[in-house]
């Protein structure tokens, strides 16, 4: 049997075991490191991060908890499969969530941070030039959320991270299937809408993004992306 590689994260010093594991976890679901339809098991995860079970067994059950995987009558552990109106969904929630925390984070937001959101973009653009998909979508969800972790309302990033997670295995097969997601570079419209400090273009901004993403599949592009994220 392969063994499982599961994408690197870096060990943030005082990290325990178990938050460590679970985070790792949660990162490889909401990069598309496994396919809808995936059966996990703890033996198999425990050896792809050189742990033991125990952590592994918390991880998964924090995991299924939340909905990011699913437990099936036996027992094991398998990765939610995505119908055509559950993608729609997550969809819609993405930009009804998204556009609301990055409205709020307009009053908030610095220079600095906003400089930093440049150089998180520039890393995005690198990582697409040397083709490296998974790193190409961590430093954009890290684009997002450092926006929207701005935002007052500390209840809406664990939201939208949720989201994140049950749409991760589609948008990992959507990066491997599709040659450009994005035609425009909306990020430098939402940079641009930040330092105006203008809600309405930023929300429209953020709104293009996810649209001209993988939120812009239309019916018969996400019933044949949701076919191939099957096999």
């Amino acid at each position: 049997m392969k063994k499982l590689v599961l994408p690197p994260l870096a060990r943030v010093d005082g990290t325990t075991t178990h938050d460590y594991v679970f985070l790792r976890l949660r990162q490889a679901i909401m990069v598309g490191a496994f396919r809808p339809g995936t059966s996990l098991t703890i033996r198999g995860l425990a050896a792809a991060l050189e742990s033991s079970s125990t952590p592994v067994r918390e991880a998964l059950r924090q995991l299924t908890s939340i909905g990011a995987l699913k437990l099936l009558e036996n027992r094991r552990i398998q990765v939610p499969a995505v119908t055509p109106e559950l993608f729609e969904e997550l969809i819609s929630l993405r930009v009804v969530l998204e556009q609301h925390a990055a409205r709020r984070a307009v009053a908030h937001i610095t220079e600095r941070q906003i400089d930093q959101l440049v150089e998180m973009d520039l890393a995005i653009d690198e990582a697409i030039a040397r083709q490296d998909k998974v790193g190409a979508l961590l430093a954009n969800q890290q684009f997002h959320r450092t926006i929207y972790s701005i935002s007052p309302d500390r209840i809406v990033l664990p939201m939208i991270e949720s989201v994140w997670l049950q749409l991760g295995p589609v948008q990992g097969v959507a990066m491997e299937h599709v040659a450009e997601l994005y035609v425009v570079d909306r990020h430098q419209e939402i940079i641009q809408a930040l330092r105006q400090r203008d809600p309405a273009a930023l929300v429209k901004s953020v709104g293009a993004d996810i649209g001209e993403g993988i939120g812009g599949f239309d019916a018969p592009a996400v019933a044949s992306l949701l076919d191939v994220a099957a096999t």
